[in-house]
């Protein structure tokens, strides 16, 4: 995808997070059948010194949306991650939409364990594993 590439007009819609999230943002998000995806335009100002996106951002996108596709299967509960393990598999150019889908691995009464994958297009650039603690559980 190129720089042109407008979310909205492809059905994504901007999703409100923290202050946080919106020094990186906007986020975007389009729900499936099977859950809801998570998008990220790459700009100017997720750049390393590589001209890549930044493996932080890459890591923030997927920690934001593994915790919250974790939440909504728990009917909305808190949570706080234990743990990310981010691979990183390719650079993601300035421009390209960055695209987190992420699932339920095992969920326990108070433990969530995760899988996401970030892509462009086809392409994956990123997996992660995770575990989320259930606030209040």
């Amino acid at each position: 995808m190129t720089a042109s590439f407008d979310p909205a007009e492809a059905g994504w819609q901007t999703v409100a997070l923290s202050e946080f999230m919106d020094l990186i943002g906007p986020v975007w998000q389009r729900h499936t059948d099977e859950s809801t995806h998570y998008g990220l335009l790459v700009a100017e100002k997720h750049r390393n010194r590589n001209g890549v996106a930044h493996g932080g951002v890459m890591a923030t996108l997927l920690d934001m949306a593994l915790g919250r596709t974790s939440s909504e299967a728990q009917g909305g509960r808190k949570q706080a991650t234990i743990n990310l393990d981010v691979q990183f598999l390719a650079p993601v150019q300035v421009g390209e939409f960055l695209v987190a889908e992420c699932r339920v691995v095992r969920a326990t009464r108070s433990i969530m364990f995760m899988h996401g994958t970030l892509r462009v297009g086809e392409r994956v650039c990123a997996v992660a594993q995770g575990t989320w603690k259930i606030l209040g559980a």
